[in-house]
């Protein structure tokens, strides 16, 4: 049978399904009703995981229907072998869909839907690589469980998505993932080294959107806030914000904010940070978020080995002051999507922020970025980037980068180059960087030069000025096609680096041991070593970092450690210092979860004495009403003991967090949040810092 499958996947692996004209709607209540009779649908799935290329355990259907307005699918998963997995809190079955509205080749839209209801929505970024959940769109989707099957019904108007106009071919992959033996099933055959790439989804035919409207989204938010900082009376803030969007084509949007609301709703968790750059924080704020894929310059996703240009930032744009943000008075981007071409522009306006008791004076500043990229090569890409920011004449701080990639099958080759003016100070960057495969081989190399004088730090995110680098590792990679080990390499390479300020250059011998199980667990050793030159120190590097995740009574678990020895930014010399993580939550019931993150921070001083530990618990209570409402609580506690005197521990600080939300209406939602930080006082209390609750709804009128 499974030589069968192979056979006729090889001779028919180019699947396309037709979608079909219907007068009457289907009713979007998870029961596949006798309209979906006339309908074209997708089956003959294959196994992705945990074993590629072989028959699915259990059988799919996915069928397809249009109207005018919106386009429609159902997924009946048979569940004949074991009865499908619901739960809010834990690992579940679902249903997954990526759409490339544009035959782009590298970017799609992508829908998942959980058995229990929850549902999530993003972009699918290079080539498949990426994955983004900054988009947030107009569907809509119901679930209906039986004992030997579920199915879902989805609803996407067409007018809450971009799509390129008179393109009737679009690029679809459908697919499912069965909770009880950890299975994903695609529409089409992918390997597991190289990933769903967008490349080769099959082709959804047929379709002839007729929609008619002003496609206009109207967004207000209204919300009232309780600031109350330390020394300083509790102030409430009532305000309200607008937010537009409109489409203007299918292929052409425009947004605008005006006033919004960037309140500290999810506070960024703390650090310890013992090295001499900046930490990187993620941007949570919507109007940024939306269209953010066209703001950026590829990267190969979460390897690590890799840091791309970012001269933009979104974070520079309102900033964090002290525990405040500087408020942003308002805010217009315009987007531009098509087969060949991605356009960008964006603006925004700050307003003036004071604090004398901290002696800040942040200015009223602009902020402008331009972005254009040119598909090339099928599912390559080439572009450019502008931005900038200006107080004045003669405080101002602009960039501008050219970039390249390359993409074919799992590898992928990137070239970017930026130049930069801050205030009449120039410099330039160059970085490169690739991935893939040579035959049984695994690559992985970077190389980056950032001059002296390059400086994006008013607008993006580039601090190691002065810093040359030279990263490659290569070796064995091994995949099997039965048993518990699905794949491993053992990679060693060379690392060459000249820190800035230095003119002797470090050369580290480094080796990457990395394995994946049948079961969803795996693995990843890095180690390395070598002669160094820092903070005019020469001295023998060494690390070693050690991370294992995996799949724990149905829910995510990962762990690890990071030594290394290595200068200490913190204290000022040089000595041993490490990291170890914990991250775990447990489905108590279907509706709660308990979970935990912790962080243990260790410093060594000159003589291996350990000087201090840096324990950070952050347990959380996450309750789910339903798939569209829920609370969660957490509470992060910052300590430090001398050497390894538990008994001598300290409380540094405190940060407690609620969060209610409830998702009303399709990007509707109603939100009560509180956020109270205290930190030990002189008198060895924990003292009030700030306390922000902040009562907030937003809702969506769409015409």
């Amino acid at each position: 049978m499974n030589i069968l499958l192979l056979f006729l996947l090889t001779i028919n692996n180019d699947k396309v399904v037709e979608v079909r004209f219907t007068e009457t709607a289907p009713r979007i209540d998870g029961v596949i009703e006798e309209v979906w009779q006339a309908a074209d649908s997708a089956y003959d799935f294959v196994q992705f995981e945990p074993y590629e290329k072989t028959e699915p355990t259990e059988k799919t259907v996915v069928y397809v229907l249009q109207d005018k307005e919106n386009l429609y699918f159902a997924f009946r998963c048979y569940a004949e072998k074991h009865k499908p997995t619901a739960c809010l809190t834990a690992d579940e079955d679902d249903i997954r869909m990526g759409i490339d509205t544009f035959g782009s080749k590298t970017t799609a839209y992508y829908f998942l839907v959980y058995a229990s209801g929850i549902k999530n929505e993003g972009w699918i970024l290079d080539n498949g690589r990426t994955l983004d959940d900054s988009w947030e769109g107009v569907w809509y989707r119901a679930v209906k469980l039986y004992d030997d099957r579920f199915e879902v019904e989805i609803k996407i108007p067409f007018k809450s998505i971009r799509y390129k106009k008179g393109l009737d071919e679009w690029n679809i992959i459908v697919g499912r993932y069965i909770a009880h033996n950890r299975e994903t099933d695609m529409w089409k055959e992918f390997l597991q080294k190289e990933g769903v790439l967008i490349s080769q989804y099959g082709t959804l035919k047929g379709v002839n959107p007729q929609t008619t409207g002003y496609y206009f989204e109207l967004y207000p938010e209204a919300y009232l806030r309780h600031d109350k900082y330390e020394g300083e009376e509790g102030e409430y803030k009532p305000s309200i914000s607008l937010n537009f969007k409109w489409d203007v084509t299918p292929q052409t949007t425009i947004n605008a904010t005006v006033y919004p609301d960037f309140a500290q709703i999810e506070s960024d968790p703390f650090e310890l940070n013992l090295s001499r750059y900046p930490i990187y924080l993620d941007e949570r704020r919507p109007f940024f978020l939306e269209g953010k894929d066209i703001f950026r310059m590829a990267d190969f996703g979460d390897m690590g080995f890799f840091d791309p240009l970012e001269i933009f930032y979104s974070r520079k744009i309102g900033k964090l002051v002290k525990n405040d943000a500087v408020p942003i008075i308002g805010g217009l981007k315009l987007t531009n999507k098509s087969e060949s071409w991605n356009i960008g522009a964006l603006g925004a306006y700050t307003d003036e922020y004071v604090d004398t008791l901290n002696g800040i004076d942040e200015p009223n500043q602009w902020f402008g970025v331009l972005r254009a990229k040119r598909s090339v090569f099928e599912n390559s890409d080439i572009g450019m980037l502008f931005s900038g920011t200006m107080i004045d004449k003669d405080n101002y701080n602009y960039a501008f980068g050219l970039d390249g990639v390359y993409r074919k099958g799992a590898n992928q080759f990137i070239v970017q180059g930026a130049v930069s003016d801050k205030s009449e100070k120039r410099g330039w960057a160059l970085n490169t960087g690739y991935f893939g495969y040579i035959k049984n081989f695994i690559m992985f190399a970077s190389a980056q030069a950032i001059n002296d004088s390059f400086d994006v730090s008013d607008i993006g995110f580039v601090p190691w000025a002065g810093q040359k680098k030279l990263f490659v590792m290569s070796g064995p990679y091994k995949q099997f096609q039965k048993g518990f080990i699905r794949d491993y390499f053992i990679a060693p390479g060379i690392n060459v680096i000249q820190e800035p300020g230095n003119t002797n250059w470090s050369k580290l011998g480094a080796i990457e041991i990395n394995g994946h199980f049948r079961n969803n667990w795996g693995f990843d050793c890095f180690a390395s070593i070598g002669p160094y030159y820092e903070v005019d120190t020469n001295y023998v590097y060494r690390t070693i970092n050690l991370s294992i995740w995996g799949n724990l009574f149905g829910n995510h678990i990962d762990f690890g450690g990071d030594y290394s020895y290595t200068y200490n930014y913190l204290r000022g010399f040089l000595a041993y210092q490490g990291s170890n993580r914990f991250s775990y939550s447990y489905s108590i019931i279907p509706q709660l979860s308990i979970g935990l993150a912790s962080y243990l921070w260790v410093e060594w001083d000159t003589r291996n004495t350990i000087v201090a530990m840096w324990p950070m618990f952050r347990p959380r209570i996450n309750i789910r009403f339903n798939a569209d409402i829920s609370l969660t609580v957490f509470n992060e506690l910052v300590t430090q003991m001398p050497g390894t005197d538990f008994g001598e521990t300290e409380l540094l600080s405190n940060r407690f967090g609620l969060l209610f939300s409830w998702n009303f209406l399709p990007k509707s939602w109603f939100y009560v949040a509180l956020n109270d930080y205290r930190e030990k006082g002189e008198l060895g209390s924990l003292d009030p810092q700030y306390r922000i609750g902040a009562i907030k709804a937003k809702y969506l009128i769409y015409f």
